[in-house]
């Protein structure tokens, strides 16, 4: 079939020309429209073109709705979506294991990870993308802990591993910042025998770094061959983030060297080096070089660190023209990132600037608030501190509460800075109280040891 073909070969507009002169169209060519318009990323028109398939009548299969519903994942219409949902279900294809998995990545996509897992548990059958696309939901979403826990369920229940899988199991152990299990995973890797592969050691590398083994990331980085820019971003990313400023500028350069373009993830991570190492010079010559010699133009990540590079290194005036020279305005995490370089380098009149854009922009966080408090008692404006700190406690706004979780037996444990919730608070509060004997032994005894020295 000619529409076919075109479709095919990516010819979107000649296969809509052959489409629309068909006299009589078939279901077969509906869905081949369909299809063509989803792959080709023309999920508006997909949709379209489905709503003129029911106003005319034609029947549709399980291909069309799990089609569609795909357009709607991409478009991130969730609403959308639950009406296909009920279409399925009247149209009785919602059993189909095709449109379940097509509903579970729409659902994870748009933030419903709850109606995900309604459909999920919901399916008569599931396959292994069915497994992938439930684990991959929770993860995106941040429910690290559950998808780790639905990992386990399936290879109970038989799951075959795949590399789609693989790697979100391991961003769920980077999320959780579980080492162990992370090694465990990397250990079915080697297993499986994706280990030579880009995605997966991407996902390892980031894992490890994130887990605050920068070691082991650099083997898994140098056991591959032929690395691509995403491996590469992911090692000089972790290092970044381990303040290894001179070895991120080498990886860099050595990057180059292979053939490897750098993009725009690569040049954050860079200029986040220079962030850590004071690194002013250097933080200015790789913003010229990315849009000079690689074609990246600058966006509001690259703008931010060079702002924190400028700000810390003390040139505060720089950083706020930097900031109004931009194509786009300010985002908060530039102003919060001046602020704090003022309170660093006693510049209380940006910093007032800056607070008061801030404010503007995020009224509810109250770190903002504690930060020019700070600010005006570090430059001895007693007065002023205390009236920052007044209009905080005055008002609704609170002071963001202190979060930390600790592993105990192959379980996360999180706790917040107050906590009173968690079931077993009473024994956790008696260790803190011990802790806190023990301390204050240790530092009675220190300051008799020191005043016996004296005498």
């Amino acid at each position: 079939m000619l529409m076919n073909m075109y479709s095919k070969c990516g010819l979107i507009r000649r296969a809509c020309k052959v489409f629309d002169e068909i006299p009589e169209r078939s279901m077969v060519s509906w869905n081949i429209m369909i299809g063509t318009c989803v792959q080709n990323g023309e999920e508006e028109k997909a949709i379209d073109i489905f709503l003129e398939m029911q106003r005319e009548g034609s029947p549709c299969s399980e291909f069309t709705v799990s089609s569609v519903v795909c357009a709607c994942a991409a478009k991130g219409d969730v609403f959308f979506c639950r009406q296909l949902h009920a279409f399925a279900i009247k149209a009785v294809v919602d059993a189909d294991v095709f449109v379940g998995t097509a509903l579970i990545d729409v659902y994870a996509k748009c933030g419903s990870i709850e109606e995900a897992s309604c459909v999920f548990e919901g399916m008569p059958e599931r396959n292994d993308v069915t497994w992938s696309s439930i684990v991959a939901g929770f993860v995106q979403n941040e429910l690290y802990e559950e998808g780790l826990v639905l990992f386990a369920r399936g290879k109970e229940m038989g799951l075959e591993n795949n590399q789609f899988m693989i790697s979100s199991v391991i961003r769920a152990c980077a999320g959780l910042a579980a080492l162990i299990e992370g090694r465990q995973v990397h250990a079915i890797v080697c297993r499986t025998g994706f280990g030579p592969n880009n995605f997966v050691a991407s996902a390892l590398v980031d894992m490890y770094a994130k887990c605050g083994s920068i070691e082991e990331a650099y083997v898994v980085f140098c056991n591959i061959e032929r690395k691509n820019v995403v491996l590469w971003n992911a090692i000089i990313s972790g290092l970044a983030k381990h303040a290894c400023s001179s070895e991120v500028m080498n990886l860099f350069e050595e990057m180059q060297q292979t053939g490897v373009q750098p993009d725009e993830v690569t040049y954050v991570a860079v200029l986040s080096a220079c962030v850590h190492g004071g690194l002013v010079d250097k933080g200015r010559s790789y913003f010229d070089l990315m849009t000079r010699e690689h074609s990246v133009s600058p966006n509001a990540l690259h703008y931010s660190c060079m702002v924190d590079i400028l700000g810390r290194g003390g040139l505060v005036h720089e950083a706020h023209e930097l900031m109004t020279k931009m194509p786009f305005a300010a985002t908060a995490s530039m102003w919060g990132s001046l602020l704090a370089s003022c309170r660093i380098h006693g510049n209380l009149e940006l910093a007032e600037i800056a607070a008061k854009n801030l404010f503007e922009m995020e009224p509810d966080r109250g770190g903002n608030y504690v930060l020019l408090a700070n600010t005006y008692a570090a430059s001895k404006k007693w007065e002023e501190a205390a009236n920052a700190r007044k209009s905080l406690k005055g008002s609704e706004i609170l002071k963001e509460r202190g979060k930390s979780w600790i592993e105990i037996k192959d379980k996360v444990h999180t706790f917040m800075a107050g906590e009173r919730t968690h079931p077993r608070i009473t024994d956790i509060y008696l260790g803190l109280n011990n802790l806190l004997e023990e301390m204050t032994k240790l530092v009675n005894k220190a300051e008799t040891d020191f005043d016996l020295h004296d005498l």
